[in-house]
């Protein structure tokens, strides 16, 4: 008797293309929390909070540095980061 093939429960998923962040050099970031942090390790729940994120769909501008490309970096899966306009 031949195997059935394997069920929905047991395909492994295929990995999303990963969000690139914009190029260094912007005077601002746009941060827009895309992915809610429950259920997530302890590690990129604090790095949410640490960023001024509260919720899910929060926005936040924050100035761009090397400490908060790394916040980024660690929670680039839950976060949409777009540069701000100069006039904006």
């Amino acid at each position: 008797m031949a195997r059935l093939p394997p069920t929905r429960k047991y395909r492994k998923r295929k990995r999303g293309a990963e969000r690139a962040l914009p190029p260094a050099g912007a005077a601002a970031l746009r941060i827009k929390q895309v992915h809610s942090g429950i259920g997530r390790p302890a590690l990129e729940r604090r790095t949410l909070e640490a960023l001024g994120l509260k919720h899910h769909q929060h926005t936040v501008v924050k100035k761009d540095h090397p400490s908060l490309r790394g916040m980024l970096y660690q929670v680039r899966h839950l976060v949409e980061v777009t540069p701000v306009k100069e006039g904006k």
